[in-house]
């Protein structure tokens, strides 16, 4: 096929790291005998437990649900018996309530969990109601509830739905494999998203350093006249959606706005997949992909793991540390959440299990701002991350905000340019959500 090698402008060419994983076939880690599943996953209202300590439940059962619109239901990965409903910080940081299940070892599954029908026969209304129960999320890391994506305001007209294959994050491959293994799983999610819509122009846009899950998703669209795979320069970050679909479309998504304020709706390609499922097997999100990979690990895997099992758990099935670890990512390196411990739960954004040597970590020392301009040549947004670092670490956060602090997509590439090793995501970044806390008091 013809490479159309497709960017946007901005952004930073980084070592793409994927040798490690990107040729290891997807594999079913052990079964977990606890599982610890969070009831907030998502963005959006958390939700409150449908069971009681005690209870046996099934594999796919709903165990947590909202009545706000914006969250997504929680189902059980295993079957067995509720030991305990408790707090715990999740890898993201917050703090959630979890149902602690111990597994019996049956793997019964939920009665619910049966196909939906045909996809011709489902009304938008019923593909929406099919994702909404499901529990699928942005599967890339952001966590938005699908169904909320998938239902836009009436005057927002939608014409053009992009699936996300880029995986611009270094050492990730958990998409890759997906597109790889999955490609009928993905083309399906993308026809249901739609129909959902009722749009009759898809795309799926793959960075070209991997062609091979380009072939497979070719070979599957042969026939089909509205969906078009595309291919992407493998640039970071093109796999954030606002730069795919300027990328893809030419239309720039205005300061502020969302994709659908330009006729856009992205989805990352491990919740297409989902999709599939729910629609085909009635399957709830209750496991994933998961990488876990880096230089502190034996033997980088990709592994499909049951929601709520403990990451120590999933780094001893890729051989355990090599050495000492010197940092532990839920991601990758540019836009992953280090982890103060590994006795925290894989949850619905858990791409990736990234271990940092300690050597590695050791290199990056932090000096003053040198004003050498680099992180605003890089910056996909086009904003200008020293200043907003510079009124973020002085508390200033009116001068952050007026700089573009709400417009920075915590992307890393300032951070990766910087000579200086400045805190630039992490400043920014606490910049943003301090002006949005006093948004919501006012």
């Amino acid at each position: 096929m013809k490479l159309e090698n497709l960017t946007f402008k901005g952004g930073v060419n980084v070592p793409h790291s994927k040798e490690l994983t990107e040729k290891k076939s997807l594999e079913h880690a052990k079964e977990p005998s606890i599982v610890y599943i969070p009831l907030h996953q998502h963005t959006g209202a958390p939700c409150e437990p449908l069971v009681k300590v005690g209870d046996r439940v099934k594999v796919g059962q709903k165990i947590g649900q909202s009545q706000a619109f914006v969250s997504a239901p929680i189902h059980s990965s295993v079957a067995g018996v509720v030991k305990e409903i408790t707090k715990i910080t999740t890898p993201t940081g917050i703090q959630s309530t979890c149902v602690v299940i111990e597994s019996d070892g049956t793997n019964e599954m939920d009665e619910s969990i049966k196909a939906k029908g045909n996809l011709e026969d489902l009304s938008s209304k019923e593909i929406l109601e099919i994702i909404k129960e499901a529990g699928i999320t942005g599967m890339g890391g952001a966590g938005f509830p699908a169904h909320v994506k998938l239902s836009p305001p009436p005057e927002k007209k939608i014409d053009t739905i992009i699936i996300n294959g880029a995986e611009c994050e270094p050492f990730l491959t958990s998409d890759h494999r997906v597109m790889l293994e999955m490609p009928e799983k993905v083309v399906f999610g993308l026809k249901a998203i739609m129909k959902a819509l009722n749009v009759d122009r898809g795309f799926i846009g793959v960075e070209t350093n991997k062609m091979d899950a380009v072939d497979s998703l070719s070979s599957v669209i042969k026939k089909e006249d509205n969906i078009k795979v595309v291919t992407l320069k493998a640039k970071y970050p093109q796999g954030d959606e606002k730069r795919v679909i300027n990328a893809i479309t030419g239309r720039q998504v205005p300061s502020g706005g969302l994709p659908m304020d330009v006729g856009c709706v992205v989805s990352n390609v491990s919740s297409s997949k989902a999709i599939a499922e729910a629609i085909l097997e009635g399957k709830p999100v209750y496991e994933r992909v998961v990488t876990v990979t880096g230089n502190g690990v034996n033997e980088p895997k990709n592994l499909i793991v049951k929601i709520g099992t403990l990451f120590q758990e999933v780094i001893d099935q890729a051989g355990g540390f090599k050495g000492t670890p010197g940092k532990v990512i839920m991601g990758g390196p540019m836009m992953g959440l280090s982890q103060f411990t590994t006795e925290v739960p894989v949850i619905k954004g858990s791409g990736g299990i990234l271990v940092l040597t300690e050597e590695e970590v050791l290199a990056e020392k932090v000096s003053p701002c040198i004003k050498c301009g680099k992180c605003l040549d890089a910056c996909p947004v086009f904003l200008q991350p020293l200043f907003i670092s510079a009124y973020a670490l002085k508390k200033d956060f009116e001068g952050a905000e007026k700089y573009g602090a709400l417009d920075f997509v915590e992307c890393g590439s300032c951070s990766y340019v910087c000579p200086a090793k400045r805190p630039l995501v992490e400043s920014i970044r606490f910049a943003k959500r301090e002006i949005l806390a006093k948004r919501k008091k006012s």
